[in-house]
């Protein structure tokens, strides 16, 4: 009868030692999954157009300059077009009045799933 009970005792200790842990990971592991395809998901979806700022006017462009302005053709706002290689704006862009006035982007506000 000690054999048994000493038995039960050691199976007791495996399982909140080690299947309770193991089965919490899982079921974190799990969310956490469902919750990246989600992210997978709305990241693939078509961004919103943004108003393309007109900069030219702002800054008094010639139409020349214009005609060869990358930012005139771009459906980004200019400051996105003229971005550093390191993903900085450039200092001309953060003081210019286009970016200052841009609209800030709206939140899309969407119900909780699980």
């Amino acid at each position: 009868m000690e054999t048994i009970t000493s038995f039960f005792a050691i199976l007791t200790g495996l399982l909140v030692r080690l299947a309770i842990p193991i089965a919490g990971t899982a079921i974190l592991i799990y969310f956490l999954r469902k919750l990246d395809a989600h992210w997978q998901v709305e990241a693939e979806l078509a961004p919103t157009p943004a108003q393309n700022a007109e900069c030219w006017k702002v800054k008094g462009c010639s139409p020349a300059q214009k005609k060869n302005c990358r930012a005139a053709s771009s459906p980004l706002p200019c400051w996105q077009v003229f971005r550093q290689p390191n993903g900085y704006l450039q200092e001309e862009c953060i003081s210019c009045q286009v970016f200052i006035d841009a609209p800030l982007p709206a939140l899309k506000v969407e119900p909780r799933r699980m």
